[in-house]
This record gives C-alpha cells, structure tokens and sequence, in this order.
C-alpha cells in the first residue's frame, strides 16, 4: 500500500534546509531558464539566493497561470459548522484548552447561513469544524454535506482527519474536495504545538492524502501553517507531498494553500517570520515548480497584499470570511478562530478582480445533485 511515510522518511529536515540554503544565484538562474523544474530546482526558487530575482520570478508566475488558467479567479467561502475541539493546538482559537463558548450549527441555522453566501453568489463552499468526534464526526458531516449539496456546486471539507472508507462515504454523497493541512513537517515541532488530542498523531496525519486518493477524492489540498516552523523547509516537504501524490493517484485534482500565523485569542507569536517579500517568493515558485496545480489566497493576508499577488499565480480566492460558527448571520459576535485581514465585502472583492483584468469564476462546472 502507498504511504507517503516512506519517502518523508528519506529526507531529515536538517539536510533539507541546509540544501535549500546552499543554493547560489548560479542554481536559481538554471532554474528560471529551464521548461520543466525539478525538486532541487524549487529549493533554489525558494532560498535566499533567489531574492534579487523576485521581479523576473513574478513575471514568469504570471504568464504561466494565464497560459493554463486564463485571466480568471474562482471564489469560494469557508462556512464554520462548530468550534467544538477535543485537541489542543497552541495556535489555534478553538483549542480545547480555550475558555469560550462552544457552539455546533443546527440544520435551521446552516440553511441561514447558506441563504447568506448563496445570496452573495458563492457556488464553491468550504465547510469547516474543529476536531470534536463525537459531536461533529462522519455523520454530522455527512448529514450537512446532503442538506446543502443542492445549493453548491463545489463543496469542500477542512474537518479531521478520516478513515478511506468514511472519505468513501462523503463522496457518494456529495463531497468534491479536501483541505488537509500538515501545520508542520517538523515532526518534533508538531509535537510540541499538539501536545494532545488525535491531532497529536502526526503519522495519522501525514498519511490522510494517501487516504484521500485511494478513497478518488476529485481534489486535495495541502499546505503547511507558516510560522510554526522554518518557511522554506515546509514548503519543500509540501512540494515533495505534492509530486509523490500526483505519482500515485493522478486523477485527483490538486491545490496549494499559503496561511501564515494570525492573532487569535491565547495567541502564539510565529516561530520564524515569513516576510510578504517571502509569501510573494513560494507563491511564484510553486507556479514555476508546477503550471497545474491551484493556488489559494484566503482572507488571512491585508487588502494591499491580495490586491498585488492576485496577478501572480493565485487561482482562487475567499472572501468576505468568518471565522466563527454561525459567522454571516446567526451570530457574528462569536469568537473567531483567528482574526481576518481582508475584511472587504464580496461585492468590493469582485470589482477589485474586474479592474485587475480579471474574470470572476463562480462555478466551473456541474454536480448531480443540482
């Protein structure tokens, strides 16, 4: 059986860094001039070498993503079902240790919610929960997934991480992506940010895209949480990720996520800063490194920022996010599991796109149940 666990074994984090910092400006302009790079090619386009060649970077980035992608941004929404928890992360709002109200969406309020986004014109919904089993498990996902399956042609989970044959499930009623981020590749600093909780598996973890693509998943997305570990070395484990897992399951649609460490409440100050220089750095390079796989922007990163890497290589975006269950309409008081940047209106979002040359994709293509 296929596990990723292999080949993440044959590549100790330290050799890994040091590799990405050996590079020279020699390594980074072979990369830049060849057609298809490989993986050493990506450590060059990530290390300090690269830096004085970000402009040249960019400008490849972008016309790549318009040659596959045209000149169009897909939209979507995360919608939070629950901020129950059973795990403690130390980044994160709705660890257990935590002291907030705790709150799981009924059937009414979903509906309420959706009217919402639906109302706006989102037809990609990101559905969200903490990692509560017991009380936000496979059936409480599963029933949301069939209540609103009519309403959206994309639906997308970020929930714990599950068995193959409950992924199964999910796909048979309605489940068209997964997000499934590693938080680190550290495997000793993953520990020490979930120190309890099923969280704290990080072989379990690490081995759910396997999972994903054994279960036909149409997409998986992965990513890594910046700030918890050195930037550059998380993204080069991420990028491993990613071509082992094209390799394996080829059918599956695949994307790329950029979150770095926001405030929330008991905050944890990032470990390793990521500059917006960097972010605009790994953004271009995963573009060069790969003309097909999806980059995503969420509302975590400043107006100015989005504005300036919509161009670049970014493939979707959210907007208009809440954080909290019951965020859009049933109770946008409640505590958010860590704070927005980008806290424009959808509507302001559209027509910043449309003056960029930008087309807006609400859907890109048709599900059963509609």
């Amino acid at each position: 059986m296929n596990s990723f666990k292999k080949i993440f074994e044959q590549y100790p984090w330290d050799d890994v860094l040091s590799s990405i910092f050996s590079k020279t400006s020699e390594d980074v302009d072979r990369a830049l001039h060849k057609e298809k790079r490989n993986l050493e090619d990506f450590k060059a386009l990530i290390s300090p070498a690269a830096k004085p060649y970000l402009e040249q970077m960019a400008q490849q980035s972008s016309l790549l993503t318009k040659k596959r992608f045209g000149k169009t941004i897909q939209m979507y929404a995360p919608m939070y079902l629950s901020n129950e928890c059973h795990n403690i992360c130390t980044y994160c709002g709705f660890s257990m240790t935590n002291k907030i109200p705790r709150r799981t969406l009924t059937d009414a309020e979903i509906l309420k919610e959706i009217g919402y986004l639906k109302s706006k014109g989102y037809d990609h919904i990101l559905l969200v929960t903490g990692e509560a089993n017991r009380t936000v498990g496979v059936d409480y996902i599963d029933h949301a997934i069939q209540l609103i399956r009519s309403n959206f042609a994309n639906i997308t989970i970020e929930v714990q991480p599950l068995l193959q044959e409950e992924y199964e499930r999910l796909i048979a009623s309605g489940l068209y992506a997964v997000l499934v981020y590693q938080e680190t590749y550290h495997k000793e600093e993953y520990k020490k940010h979930h120190p309890k909780g099923k969280k704290s598996n990080f072989d379990f973890r690490l081995e759910t895209p396997d999972r994903l693509g054994r279960a036909g998943v149409h997409k998986i997305g992965l990513g890594a949480l910046f700030g918890l570990e050195d930037w550059r070395a998380d993204s080069f484990f991420t990028a491993l990720h990613l071509q082992y897992l094209q390799k394996n399951y080829w059918k599956t649609k695949y994307s790329i996520s950029f979150p770095r460490l926001r405030p929330h409440s008991g905050g944890l100050e990032p470990k390793v800063a990521m500059t917006d220089a960097d972010l605009v750095q790994l953004i271009c390079a995963f573009r060069l490194l790969d003309e097909d796989v999806e980059l995503s922007l969420s509302t975590r990163e400043s107006e100015v920022f989005r504005e300036n890497i919509v161009n670049l290589g970014i493939t979707s975006i959210s907007a208009e996010s809440k954080t909290n269950p019951g965020g859009y309409v049933v109770e946008p008081e409640s505590l958010e599991q860590f704070e927005i940047s980008d806290e424009r209106p959808t509507e302001v979002i559209v027509e910043m796109l449309k003056k960029r040359g930008l087309e807006v994709v609400w859907k890109d293509w048709e599900n059963n149940w509609q």
